[in-house]
């Protein structure tokens, strides 16, 4: 039955595509267009103090989340690096962190010479689990990175509840989680720190660049000054009191980011509205089921929407396969990571160059069962650009899902 299949030949197997629609990503309009261009007129393209139209996105990003403060980078990778070093930590220090996510959550930690210790995810959420981190805690640990996976806010109040028990920092990385909310609460909001991607994929989008929020004066200053070379508010322009780099952004994409700002919240609720329809299509399938969403959670903005996939019910057709025929149907989806963190080449060749990993470390026998799951069998997803459609596209997925599983049982 397999051998019957590949993407050239769904249509002749298959029937027709069953979507065929473009999903248009980024979305922009002639305010976008407009923005750069007085910026490109206007000759002052950066900022190295900062200002200007960073400094206003800067308070509007952190108005719309509710946080005091919001400091702007290159990308969501340093701005984790500058949370975990405003942060305090020390060469050597462990920081937990979930393996079924981006690289750059871990190699963050590297980059802070700091050691990522890997805690299991939950299998009905893919948030890492708060009794994993309790398990990893060590003497050496001093803070978290909860990963609000595909805007499905992590279990939170478990979270913070560990962290004052163990004198634990927590910093959000809501890359994926702009607009989301947890119990009415913008995530970002909730750790000590909340750090942001601006990357072509994400929600709210600038090609690259990254923020952080906080509410603390201390953590903001620090923050804002390894941004900007060290600098401090006050000081003499060529005095630089901390180890920082230059990490701005530029004046484009700061107005960029402003005018897709303006369209965030719908888009975050139009995507939480197709989110639930959707989940409500998929609970009727079988073997496919929606990851599990709480009570707490008030707002998801699907950055991914991720379903469980049962291969028993599809033929025993291979997770690979199937995400492959549903791609070739019109749907926006994808296979997932095909590995955890922990063993990527980079872990398991204890590769760390120059940073200060003490040789000790190893990750060959580390072993998440729902992470390795999720990566190899499980875990399929369609992408964020998806969930802007109507309600028609929603039933459409569903749709294509049925007629691959008509095509392999």
């Amino acid at each position: 039955m397999q051998s019957a299949y590949s993407n050239k030949e769904l249509a002749i197997n298959g029937g027709p595509k069953t979507v065929n629609k473009h999903f248009q990503w980024p979305v922009f309009s002639d305010a976008e267009v407009n923005a750069v261009a007085a910026v490109v007129e206007s000759g002052k393209w950066g900022n190295p103090d900062c200002g200007d139209e960073v400094r206003k996105f800067e308070i509007e990003f952190a108005a719309f989340c509710g946080s005091k403060y919001a400091v702007t980078c290159v990308n969501g990778s340093v701005s984790l690096r500058i949370a975990l070093m405003a942060c305090g930590v020390k060469a050597g220090d462990e920081v937990i962190v979930p393996p079924y996510t981006f690289i750059t959550t871990a190699t963050s930690v590297i980059e802070c010479n700091c050691v990522p210790v890997f805690a299991d995810i939950d299998p009905e959420t893919y948030n890492i689990s708060p009794a994993a981190i309790e398990e990893a805690i060590t003497p050496q640990t001093k803070a978290i990175i909860a990963v609000h996976f595909g805007g499905l806010a992590c279990d939170m109040d478990a979270i913070m509840a560990i962290a004052r028990r163990y004198n634990l920092k927590v910093i959000e990385d809501a890359a994926h989680a702009h607009g989301a909310e947890y119990k009415g609460k913008k995530l970002g909001t909730i750790g000590d720190a909340g750090s942001f991607s601006f990357q072509s994929s994400k929600n709210l989008t600038s090609g690259e660049g990254g923020i952080v929020i906080t509410n603390n004066d201390e953590l903001f200053k620090m923050m804002h000054s390894l941004r900007n070379v060290g600098r401090i508010e006050g000081g003499q322009w060529y005095d630089h009191y901390n180890p920082g780099c230059n990490y701005r952004i530029t004046q484009m994409q700061a107005v960029l980011l402003s005018q897709q700002l303006k369209r965030l919240d719908e888009q975050t609720r139009k995507r939480n509205e197709n989110g639930l329809y959707l989940n409500a299509l998929l609970n009727e399938i079988s073997g496919i089921l929606p990851l599990k969403r709480g009570t707490k959670i008030t707002l998801h903005c699907y950055h991914i929407y991720i379903f469980k996939y049962d291969a028993s019910r599809f033929g025993n057709l291979p997770k690979n396969q199937f995400a492959e025929m549903l791609a070739a149907e019109g749907v926006p989806c994808f296979k997932g990571y095909p590995h955890p963190l922990y063993k990527q080449p980079l872990f398991r060749n204890k590769n760390f160059m120059c940073y200060a990993i003490p040789e000790t470390v190893d990750y060959s026998q580390v072993f998440c069962p729902a992470a390795e799951q999720a990566c190899t069998t499980d875990a399929v997803w369609i992408l964020q650009h998806a969930l802007l459609g109507d309600r028609q596209d929603m039933e459409a997925f569903a749709q294509a899902i049925l007629k691959i599983q008509r095509l392999v049982c």
